[in-house]
């Protein structure tokens, strides 16, 4: 498949495509909070508000079939972009045992590894060693060049040594791979200034001795080119590179959360617009989209959610009498001199 992240980013296909793959994982996650409220969700539901402009870049400027994407909890957009059906997410939400998570898991920790989508962990910071192994893995079967490894993480996982330990290895041994972290200004409800002592995150990837880039999050114009160079640096033999999107998400840290630690100045200053107004504008303003065009996205994409959410509705939820709850990477029953030596 074409990646767009070729050296021109700023090409008016590649622009066109990330705003679909935002205003997509917008509805969508609209539509998920409506399902949360009325009692369908059963698991948490944590949105990617305001963040859409910088996953959704991530994942268009990946190559789908040779990279690697492992996203996080607020990366629909991302997931969107990189080729993720919708009905694996309105599955997963809505318990179908059609879905990936076999209705096993009503959240957000589905994947498709033959895609090069680990499935999501939810301990901050440890996507970050899972795509420098992968990266490490395929170097080490002579399959490494031209791949790059992306991952998505929130500015409170740079406290944790998941982090340290995969960007130091991804350092050490010139992996090709990116890090981006959305500095929405909370790790749940802890600000920056109790976070981190630097100015800004981007200051740490000096001290890793990879690339650094520090991006207006909330700008789709300056997210393709940012987040464009820095993947094409990566697959280019420049190794990891880190970076930083400042914004805020739009909503708490979850639908159970109503945010209200968030002072209001920082709601309405600069990072709190919406980024999927500010890329609509920048799309009309640069020709590279019309209103027309944009109204009939929103219902192309409103009718497939609709679509998708009623299929996933229709199908069976796991039956507890009846179910293997085997975990599904296990499928192979020990051995039985193991069995007996547990059981001893």
């Amino acid at each position: 498949m074409q990646s767009f992240a070729d050296g021109v980013v700023m090409n008016r296909d590649f622009l066109r495509s990330v705003f679909q793959s935002m205003l997509r994982a917008r509805i969508l996650e609209n539509k998920l909070s409506s399902l949360y409220k009325a009692g369908k969700i059963v698991g948490g539901v944590y949105l990617g508000r305001g963040q859409e402009a910088v996953s959704a870049t991530l994942g268009t400027a990946l190559i789908q079939g040779t990279d690697f994407f492992a996203p996080l909890i607020r990366d629909q957009a991302g997931r969107t972009a990189f080729g993720e059906p919708m009905i694996d997410c309105t599955r997963t939400y809505l318990g179908s045992v059609e879905g990936p998570m076999r209705g096993r898991d009503g959240n957000i920790h589905r994947g498709r590894p033959e895609m090069g989508m680990p499935a999501m962990i939810s301990h901050l910071g440890a996507q970050v060693p899972v795509i420098a192994g992968m990266l490490f893995a395929k170097r080490l079967q002579g399959t490494l060049a031209g791949r790059v490894g992306a991952t998505c993480i929130g500015d409170g996982a740079t406290s944790t040594g998941a982090f340290h330990e995969g960007l130091n290895l991804a350092a050490v041994e010139r992996l090709p791979m990116v890090v981006v972290v959305g500095n929405n200004q909370f790790a749940y409800s802890t600000p920056n200034h109790r976070q981190f002592a630097c100015a800004d995150l981007v200051e740490k990837a000096r001290g890793y001795g990879i690339g650094g880039f520090s991006v207006d999050g909330t700008d789709l114009l300056a997210c393709a080119s940012v987040i464009g160079e820095a993947v094409r640096r990566a697959r280019e033999g420049g190794g990891p590179q880190l970076v930083v999107a400042h914004l805020l998400r739009l909503s708490g840290h979850g639908e159970h959360d109503d945010g209200s630690y968030v002072p209001a100045e920082i709601r309405g200053g600069h990072y709190g617009r919406d980024c999927i107004e500010v890329a609509m504008r920048q799309l009309v303003e640069n020709n590279h989209a019309t209103v027309d065009e944009i109204l009939a996205w929103q219902d192309e994409f409103s009718d497939e959610v609709q679509r998708a959410v009623a299929q996933a509705q229709q199908e069976a939820v796991p039956d507890p009498y009846h179910e293997d709850w085997t975990a599904l990477a296990t499928r192979f029953p020990l051995s039985e001199s193991i069995s007996q030596s547990i059981a001893q």
